[in-house]
Protein backbone atom coordinates (compact mmCIF):
# COMPACT_ATOMS: atom_id res chain seq x y z
CA UNK A 1 0.00 0.00 0.00
CA UNK A 2 3.02 2.50 1.00
CA UNK A 3 4.71 1.54 -2.08
CA UNK A 4 1.13 1.90 -3.89
CA UNK A 5 1.32 5.75 -2.94
CA UNK A 6 4.96 6.88 -3.33
CA UNK A 7 4.53 5.87 -6.95
CA UNK A 8 1.36 7.44 -7.37
CA UNK A 9 3.25 10.32 -5.48
CA UNK A 10 6.21 10.35 -7.87
CA UNK A 11 3.41 9.92 -10.76
CA UNK A 12 1.58 12.91 -9.54
CA UNK A 13 4.89 15.37 -9.04
CA UNK A 14 6.36 14.03 -12.64
CA UNK A 15 3.36 14.74 -14.45
CA UNK A 16 3.32 18.61 -13.11
CA UNK A 17 6.86 19.30 -14.19
CA UNK A 18 5.97 17.70 -17.54
CA UNK A 19 2.52 19.67 -17.78
CA UNK A 20 3.24 23.27 -18.94
CA UNK A 21 0.31 24.70 -19.65
CA UNK A 22 -1.17 25.15 -15.88
CA UNK A 23 -0.92 28.90 -16.05
CA UNK A 24 -1.00 29.62 -19.60
CA UNK A 25 -3.80 32.34 -18.43
CA UNK A 26 -1.43 34.31 -16.90
CA UNK A 27 -1.15 36.81 -19.55
CA UNK A 28 -5.72 37.93 -18.67
CA UNK A 29 -5.79 36.45 -15.28
CA UNK A 30 -2.97 38.81 -13.96
CA UNK A 31 -5.03 41.81 -15.01
CA UNK A 32 -8.49 40.65 -14.68
CA UNK A 33 -7.97 38.77 -11.11
CA UNK A 34 -6.52 42.28 -9.30
CA UNK A 35 -9.39 43.98 -10.79
CA UNK A 36 -12.34 41.81 -8.98
CA UNK A 37 -9.97 41.27 -5.98
CA UNK A 38 -9.57 44.90 -5.37
CA UNK A 39 -13.44 45.42 -5.58
CA UNK A 40 -13.73 42.52 -3.23
CA UNK A 41 -11.08 43.87 -0.96
CA UNK A 42 -12.56 47.52 -1.08
CA UNK A 43 -16.17 46.95 -1.08
CA UNK A 44 -15.88 44.41 1.61
CA UNK A 45 -14.09 45.70 3.90
CA UNK A 46 -15.69 49.79 3.63
CA UNK A 47 -18.88 47.41 4.10
CA UNK A 48 -17.68 45.15 7.08
CA UNK A 49 -16.20 47.58 8.77
CA UNK A 50 -19.89 49.58 8.88
CA UNK A 51 -21.74 46.25 9.94
CA UNK A 52 -19.33 46.38 12.79
CA UNK A 53 -20.03 49.68 13.51
CA UNK A 54 -23.88 49.22 13.61
CA UNK A 55 -22.94 46.07 15.65
CA UNK A 56 -21.34 47.59 18.40
CA UNK A 57 -23.49 49.76 20.27
CA UNK A 58 -25.60 46.60 20.56
CA UNK A 59 -22.65 44.71 22.82
CA UNK A 60 -23.99 46.12 25.85
CA UNK A 61 -27.38 43.91 25.00
CA UNK A 62 -25.79 40.81 23.26
CA UNK A 63 -27.43 38.09 22.14
CA UNK A 64 -26.53 34.83 20.38
CA UNK A 65 -27.63 36.53 16.70
CA UNK A 66 -25.48 39.86 17.65
CA UNK A 67 -22.81 37.47 18.62
CA UNK A 68 -22.44 34.94 15.57
CA UNK A 69 -23.20 37.90 13.47
CA UNK A 70 -20.21 39.00 15.03
CA UNK A 71 -17.78 36.35 14.49
CA UNK A 72 -19.19 36.69 10.73
CA UNK A 73 -18.74 39.88 10.24
CA UNK A 74 -14.69 40.00 12.06
CA UNK A 75 -13.83 36.33 9.89
CA UNK A 76 -15.19 38.32 6.64
CA UNK A 77 -12.98 41.26 7.77
CA UNK A 78 -10.05 39.76 8.61
CA UNK A 79 -10.13 37.69 5.11
CA UNK A 80 -9.94 41.38 3.10
CA UNK A 81 -7.21 41.88 4.98
CA UNK A 82 -5.38 39.01 3.88
CA UNK A 83 -6.47 40.01 -0.04
CA UNK A 84 -3.61 42.68 -0.69
CA UNK A 85 -0.97 39.69 -1.01
CA UNK A 86 -2.98 37.91 -2.97
CA UNK A 87 -3.71 40.79 -5.47
CA UNK A 88 0.42 41.36 -5.65
CA UNK A 89 0.33 37.78 -6.32
CA UNK A 90 -2.05 37.93 -9.12
CA UNK A 91 -0.72 40.96 -10.45
CA UNK A 92 2.99 39.71 -10.84
CA UNK A 93 1.12 36.20 -12.97
CA UNK A 94 1.12 33.92 -9.97
CA UNK A 95 4.77 34.90 -8.99
CA UNK A 96 5.21 34.91 -4.67
CA UNK A 97 8.32 36.60 -4.18
CA UNK A 98 7.93 36.62 -0.19
CA UNK A 99 9.07 32.95 0.55
CA UNK A 100 7.14 29.93 2.05
CA UNK A 101 6.51 31.20 5.60
CA UNK A 102 4.61 33.99 4.55
CA UNK A 103 2.97 31.88 1.60
CA UNK A 104 1.47 30.03 4.39
CA UNK A 105 0.29 32.40 6.76
CA UNK A 106 -1.32 33.88 4.38
CA UNK A 107 -2.85 31.16 3.23
CA UNK A 108 -3.82 30.10 6.62
CA UNK A 109 -5.15 33.54 6.56
CA UNK A 110 -7.32 32.75 3.97
CA UNK A 111 -8.96 29.49 4.19
CA UNK A 112 -9.66 29.92 8.12
CA UNK A 113 -11.80 33.16 7.50
CA UNK A 114 -13.28 31.28 4.53
CA UNK A 115 -14.36 28.77 6.41
CA UNK A 116 -15.31 30.67 9.54
CA UNK A 117 -17.67 32.87 7.66
CA UNK A 118 -19.48 29.44 6.41
CA UNK A 119 -19.65 28.19 9.70
CA UNK A 120 -21.25 31.30 11.29
CA UNK A 121 -23.78 31.57 8.82
CA UNK A 122 -24.66 27.69 9.69
CA UNK A 123 -24.63 28.88 13.30
CA UNK A 124 -26.97 31.69 12.33
CA UNK A 125 -29.41 29.55 10.41
CA UNK A 126 -29.66 27.04 13.30
CA UNK A 127 -29.81 30.57 15.97
CA UNK A 128 -32.98 31.86 13.99
CA UNK A 129 -34.68 28.19 13.81
CA UNK A 130 -34.58 27.84 16.92
CA UNK A 131 -35.99 31.35 17.51
CA UNK A 132 -38.65 31.12 15.73
CA UNK A 133 -39.43 27.42 15.11
CA UNK A 134 -38.47 25.77 18.68
CA UNK A 135 -38.00 28.50 20.66
CA UNK A 136 -39.00 26.67 24.22
CA UNK A 137 -37.17 23.13 23.00
CA UNK A 138 -33.75 24.42 22.36
CA UNK A 139 -33.77 28.01 24.44
CA UNK A 140 -30.81 27.03 26.22
CA UNK A 141 -28.65 26.49 22.97
CA UNK A 142 -29.62 30.39 23.04
CA UNK A 143 -28.03 31.88 25.94
CA UNK A 144 -24.81 33.74 25.46
CA UNK A 145 -22.74 31.91 28.00
CA UNK A 146 -23.43 28.63 25.92
CA UNK A 147 -22.66 31.04 22.79
CA UNK A 148 -19.50 32.12 23.05
CA UNK A 149 -18.53 28.52 23.84
CA UNK A 150 -20.45 28.08 20.69
CA UNK A 151 -18.03 30.72 18.80
CA UNK A 152 -14.71 29.39 20.27
CA UNK A 153 -15.75 25.70 19.27
CA UNK A 154 -15.92 27.20 15.62
CA UNK A 155 -12.79 29.32 15.50
CA UNK A 156 -10.78 25.83 17.02
CA UNK A 157 -12.79 23.77 14.57
CA UNK A 158 -11.77 25.92 11.66
CA UNK A 159 -7.96 25.84 12.69
CA UNK A 160 -7.92 21.62 13.07
CA UNK A 161 -9.17 21.79 9.52
CA UNK A 162 -6.24 24.26 8.24
CA UNK A 163 -3.62 24.13 10.27
CA UNK A 164 -2.40 20.85 8.71
CA UNK A 165 -1.46 22.66 6.14
CA UNK A 166 1.70 23.79 7.68
CA UNK A 167 3.06 20.80 7.27
CA UNK A 168 2.66 20.87 3.35
CA UNK A 169 5.01 23.04 1.01
CA UNK A 170 2.23 25.16 -0.33
CA UNK A 171 4.66 27.03 -2.90
CA UNK A 172 6.59 25.81 -5.59
CA UNK A 173 8.92 26.98 -8.04
CA UNK A 174 7.87 26.56 -11.63
CA UNK A 175 10.01 25.74 -14.69
CA UNK A 176 10.10 29.22 -15.90
CA UNK A 177 10.76 30.76 -12.93
CA UNK A 178 7.68 31.82 -11.65
CA UNK A 179 7.11 31.13 -7.47
CA UNK A 180 3.64 30.03 -6.97
CA UNK A 181 1.87 29.87 -3.54
CA UNK A 182 -1.48 28.30 -2.65
CA UNK A 183 -1.96 26.49 -5.73
CA UNK A 184 -3.51 22.98 -6.14
CA UNK A 185 -0.71 21.69 -8.45
CA UNK A 186 1.89 21.97 -5.48
CA UNK A 187 -0.86 19.66 -3.41
CA UNK A 188 -0.57 16.92 -5.69
CA UNK A 189 2.65 15.64 -3.89
CA UNK A 190 0.77 14.85 -0.49
CA UNK A 191 -0.67 11.30 0.16
CA UNK A 192 -4.24 10.63 -0.41
CA UNK A 193 -4.85 14.46 -1.55
CA UNK A 194 -8.19 13.25 -3.04
CA UNK A 195 -9.78 11.70 -0.49
CA UNK A 196 -8.68 14.45 1.79
CA UNK A 197 -10.06 17.06 0.34
CA UNK A 198 -13.39 15.09 -0.89
CA UNK A 199 -13.96 15.08 3.12
CA UNK A 200 -12.90 18.69 3.54
CA UNK A 201 -15.64 19.10 1.01
CA UNK A 202 -18.22 17.52 2.72
CA UNK A 203 -17.60 18.98 5.94
CA UNK A 204 -16.42 22.33 4.57
CA UNK A 205 -19.64 22.75 2.13
CA UNK A 206 -21.82 19.94 2.15
CA UNK A 207 -23.03 19.69 5.46
CA UNK A 208 -23.22 23.82 6.23
CA UNK A 209 -25.29 24.00 3.23
CA UNK A 210 -27.79 21.63 3.98
CA UNK A 211 -27.94 22.87 7.19
CA UNK A 212 -28.97 26.22 6.54
CA UNK A 213 -31.31 24.99 3.27
CA UNK A 214 -33.29 22.66 6.24
CA UNK A 215 -33.37 25.88 8.61
CA UNK A 216 -34.20 28.35 6.35
CA UNK A 217 -36.91 26.20 4.43
CA UNK A 218 -38.65 25.69 8.20
CA UNK A 219 -38.15 29.51 9.12
CA UNK A 220 -39.81 29.95 5.72
CA UNK A 221 -43.15 27.33 6.09
CA UNK A 222 -43.66 29.00 9.77
CA UNK A 223 -43.32 32.19 8.75
CA UNK A 224 -45.99 31.71 5.92
CA UNK A 225 -47.80 29.74 8.33
CA UNK A 226 -47.84 32.95 10.76
CA UNK A 227 -48.97 35.25 8.25
CA UNK A 228 -52.23 32.94 7.20
CA UNK A 229 -53.07 32.62 10.80
CA UNK A 230 -52.60 36.52 11.73
CA UNK A 231 -55.28 38.37 9.04
CA UNK A 232 -52.81 41.85 10.29
CA UNK A 233 -49.54 40.12 9.69
CA UNK A 234 -50.77 38.95 6.47
CA UNK A 235 -51.35 42.54 5.14
CA UNK A 236 -48.62 44.11 6.55
CA UNK A 237 -46.31 42.09 4.33
CA UNK A 238 -43.39 42.16 6.93
CA UNK A 239 -43.32 38.40 6.37
CA UNK A 240 -42.82 38.44 3.12
CA UNK A 241 -40.15 40.56 3.38
CA UNK A 242 -38.29 38.17 6.22
CA UNK A 243 -38.84 35.31 3.89
CA UNK A 244 -37.28 37.68 0.76
CA UNK A 245 -33.98 38.24 3.06
CA UNK A 246 -34.12 34.57 3.74
CA UNK A 247 -34.00 33.26 0.25
CA UNK A 248 -31.54 36.19 -0.71
CA UNK A 249 -29.32 35.06 2.21
CA UNK A 250 -29.17 31.34 0.70
CA UNK A 251 -29.25 32.06 -2.45
CA UNK A 252 -25.99 34.35 -2.21
CA UNK A 253 -24.63 31.40 -0.05
CA UNK A 254 -25.08 28.73 -2.63
CA UNK A 255 -23.99 30.78 -5.45
CA UNK A 256 -20.91 32.10 -4.20
CA UNK A 257 -19.82 28.42 -2.74
CA UNK A 258 -21.26 25.61 -4.82
CA UNK A 259 -19.29 26.38 -8.17
CA UNK A 260 -15.94 26.18 -6.22
CA UNK A 261 -16.99 22.68 -4.13
CA UNK A 262 -18.83 21.35 -6.80
CA UNK A 263 -15.72 22.19 -9.22
CA UNK A 264 -13.47 20.24 -6.66
CA UNK A 265 -15.27 17.30 -5.81
CA UNK A 266 -15.73 16.20 -9.05
CA UNK A 267 -12.53 16.51 -9.86
CA UNK A 268 -11.53 14.86 -6.93
CA UNK A 269 -13.34 11.51 -7.38
CA UNK A 270 -11.98 11.32 -11.15
CA UNK A 271 -9.08 11.35 -9.94
CA UNK A 272 -9.57 8.20 -7.28
CA UNK A 273 -10.57 6.68 -10.38
CA UNK A 274 -7.91 7.75 -13.01
CA UNK A 275 -5.37 9.61 -13.68
CA UNK A 276 -5.76 12.71 -15.17
CA UNK A 277 -4.13 14.00 -17.72
CA UNK A 278 -2.43 17.15 -18.61
CA UNK A 279 -5.16 18.97 -20.53
CA UNK A 280 -7.87 18.13 -17.85
CA UNK A 281 -5.74 19.30 -14.96
CA UNK A 282 -5.07 22.84 -17.12
CA UNK A 283 -8.88 23.15 -17.07
CA UNK A 284 -9.51 21.96 -13.23
CA UNK A 285 -6.71 24.82 -12.53
CA UNK A 286 -8.05 27.65 -14.68
CA UNK A 287 -11.92 26.48 -13.60
CA UNK A 288 -10.21 26.99 -9.71
CA UNK A 289 -9.43 30.30 -10.27
CA UNK A 290 -12.73 31.32 -11.59
CA UNK A 291 -14.68 29.35 -9.02
CA UNK A 292 -12.32 30.54 -6.08
CA UNK A 293 -13.09 34.34 -7.26
CA UNK A 294 -16.85 33.42 -7.31
CA UNK A 295 -16.79 32.26 -3.70
CA UNK A 296 -14.63 35.30 -2.61
CA UNK A 297 -17.01 37.31 -3.69
CA UNK A 298 -19.34 36.65 -0.72
CA UNK A 299 -17.37 39.01 1.76
CA UNK A 300 -17.99 41.61 -0.78
CA UNK A 301 -22.21 41.09 -1.20
CA UNK A 302 -22.65 40.61 2.36
CA UNK A 303 -22.58 44.48 3.19
CA UNK A 304 -25.58 44.84 -0.02
CA UNK A 305 -27.51 41.64 1.62
CA UNK A 306 -27.20 43.99 4.69
CA UNK A 307 -28.48 46.71 3.34
CA UNK A 308 -31.65 45.46 1.93
CA UNK A 309 -32.24 43.66 5.32
CA UNK A 310 -31.35 45.61 8.56
CA UNK A 311 -32.38 49.16 9.00
CA UNK A 312 -29.57 50.02 10.90
CA UNK A 313 -27.04 49.55 8.50
CA UNK A 314 -29.10 51.02 6.15
CA UNK A 315 -29.52 54.37 8.18
CA UNK A 316 -26.08 54.58 8.84
CA UNK A 317 -24.94 53.91 4.96
CA UNK A 318 -26.92 56.84 4.22
CA UNK A 319 -26.08 58.88 6.66
CA UNK A 320 -22.63 57.93 5.94
CA UNK A 321 -22.89 59.42 2.81
CA UNK A 322 -24.97 62.52 3.48
CA UNK A 323 -28.29 61.45 2.03
CA UNK A 324 -29.86 61.46 5.49
CA UNK A 325 -33.03 63.74 4.03
CA UNK A 326 -34.07 60.50 1.85
CA UNK A 327 -35.03 59.16 5.27
CA UNK A 328 -37.50 61.78 6.14
CA UNK A 329 -39.78 59.50 3.77
CA UNK A 330 -40.02 57.03 6.46
CA UNK A 331 -41.17 58.97 9.21
CA UNK A 332 -45.12 58.74 7.75
CA UNK A 333 -45.19 55.15 9.15
CA UNK A 334 -43.77 55.99 12.50
CA UNK A 335 -47.14 56.36 14.12
CA UNK A 336 -47.98 53.08 14.02
CA UNK A 337 -45.48 49.63 15.21
CA UNK A 338 -43.00 49.16 12.37
CA UNK A 339 -40.31 46.06 12.95
CA UNK A 340 -38.06 45.55 10.20
CA UNK A 341 -37.68 42.47 7.90
CA UNK A 342 -34.04 41.75 9.86
CA UNK A 343 -36.11 41.74 13.19
CA UNK A 344 -39.11 39.56 12.07
CA UNK A 345 -36.04 37.13 10.11
CA UNK A 346 -34.14 36.91 13.63
CA UNK A 347 -37.20 36.41 15.57
CA UNK A 348 -36.91 39.25 17.76
CA UNK A 349 -40.26 40.63 17.04
CA UNK A 350 -42.96 38.03 15.51
CA UNK A 351 -46.38 39.18 15.47
CA UNK A 352 -48.79 36.20 15.98
CA UNK A 353 -52.29 37.19 17.11
CA UNK A 354 -52.00 40.78 17.38
CA UNK A 355 -49.49 40.57 20.04
CA UNK A 356 -45.64 40.59 19.56
CA UNK A 357 -43.63 37.72 20.42
CA UNK A 358 -40.45 38.07 21.82
CA UNK A 359 -37.21 35.88 20.59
Amino acid sequence: MAVTMVSSSTSNSSQNLTCTTLYDHREYASILMPLVYSVVFFVGLLGNCLALHVIRPNLKKINSTTMYSLNLVISDILFTLSLPLRIAYYAMGFHWPLGEAACKISGLIFYINTYAGVNFMTCLSVDRFIAVVMPLRFAKLRKISKVRYICLGVWLLVLAQTLPLLNMSMSNEEADGYITCMEYPNFEIVDHIASVLIGAVIIGYVIPVMTILVCYSFLCYRLQFIAKNNRLTGKSGRNRKAIGVICCVSLVFVICYSPYHIDLLQYMIRKLVSTPSCSELTAFQVSLHITVVLMNLNSCLDPFVYFFACKGYKRKLLKLFKLQTSMSFSSVGRASPDYSSKEVAEGSKIPLNGTVMGS
